[in-house]
């Protein structure tokens, strides 16, 4: 018995797939799987079919012809074939997971593909139309042809998938463009977090907060000393819902600092960074856990809020800082000179923010 890939349309009628898998039985065709595609055409049916040896392409045409198919395409298939397609999709997910970089392969084992290629969209960076030759245009272009596909790549630009046959089906275009989709957010996931090496040697993961990290912040909150908490909030630490809302604010985001104990695997929330959108200023404040002071690591969350900041428009930073808070003074002269007013025993600096699009490497060293 040999595998075949076997594709073919018939009327998307009630008993019209009957006919056809029925001329296949009577050839000992046994069908091992099949997908239904809905076009505008018709039913496109897609086997994974094992055949009788002595049985030839020509004869498998014969066989769906016969069965009322049309627009067949009949191709050997490997043994890889047998994986369902949400199993195959599942498993390129998974891949990606590990290498979000792998898109291009990813997509040409699950569309069949036989080249994929990116290109800048009109009006991206690179392409001859930019918005420096007065040209803006909209999103890019997507859709299908008989051989060829077109994605729109969320992060710009498209990827232009091509293959000599079958021809492509809607399921097939919305299938990769969801995996389009998945690899974007691996790779804007990849791009908030990074690894940070403190000269005692301890690592530490810096990302942004989800809501799912509030027990922990709070957990934080409670192993800071009182001093430490009087620095960050001098007005009074907020209540337990506010500081769930400062995970997420609205235009800004939080920063968190984490150390996994090497003794017992936890890990612990050790630092926080917020920042807060006031128009097109930033208000930025940190929290760092007593034991961890005075290690470069609050320095290190300024400077990732100012890279933030930067890409996301913002003018200037401002921060709200007791004139007896040496430490936090000192680091905000290490990120530049900015203008300080003050107000009895409250300073509030405003540090310009250079317009960046900056990107860090997953493993920073201070």
């Amino acid at each position: 018995m040999a595998l075949w890939r076997v594709r073919a349309t018939v009327d998307d009628r009630p008993g019209y797939l009957s006919v056809l898998t029925a001329s296949l039985a009577l050839k000992s065709v046994n069908i091992l799987a099949v997908q239904v595609h809905t076009t505008e055409a018709g039913a496109v049916d897609d086997f994974l079919v094992d055949a009788p040896d002595t049985m030839s392409e020509r004869d498998l045409l014969a066989a769906v012809e016969r069965g009322r198919g049309r627009d067949a395409f009949v191709a050997r298939a490997e043994a890889q074939g047998l994986a369902d397609p949400p199993t195959r999709a599942l498993a390129l997910a998974g891949r990606l997971v590990h290498d979000p970089d792998g898109l291009g392969e990813a997509l040409v084992g699950l569309l069949d593909a036989t080249e994929v290629r990116w290109r800048p969209s009109a009006g991206s960076p690179g392409s001859p139309a930019s918005p420096a030759s007065g040209f803006t245009a909209g999103p890019p272009a997507s859709g299908f042809t008989a051989g060829c596909m077109t994605l729109a790549d969320p992060a710009g630009g498209v990827f232009e998938v091509s293959r000599r046959a079958p021809d492509f089906t809607p399921a097939e275009f919305a299938r990769g463009q969801a995996l389009i989709e998945l690899s974007g957010a691996l790779l804007r996931q990849a791009d908030t977090q990074t690894t940070l090496l403190l000269p005692s040697g301890d690592e530490l993961l810096i990302r942004v907060a989800t809501p799912d990290d509030a027990e922990a912040v709070l957990r934080l909150h409670a192993r800071c000393s009182a001093a430490a908490r009087e620095l960050r909030y001098p007005g009074g630490v907020p209540s337990d819902a506010r500081l769930r809302q400062l995970l997420e604010p609205i235009g800004g985001l939080t920063l968190l600092a984490l150390h996994t104990d090497p003794r017992s695997g936890e890990e612990h929330v050790i630092a926080t960074a917020t920042l807060l959108a006031e128009g097109d200023l930033g208000e930025a404040a940190l929290l760092v856990e007593d034991a961890w002071q005075r290690r470069g690591l609050g320095t290190t969350l300024l400077r990732r809020l100012v890279t933030w900041a930067g890409r996301g428009g913002f003018a200037a930073l401002v921060l709200h800082v007791t004139a007896d808070n040496t430490a936090m003074l000192r680091t905000l002269r290490r990120l530049g000179s900015g203008a300080a007013d003050r107000d009895g025993s409250m300073l509030t600096v405003t540090l310009p923010v250079p317009r960046a699009d900056v990107h860090e490497s997953p493993v920073t060293s201070i």
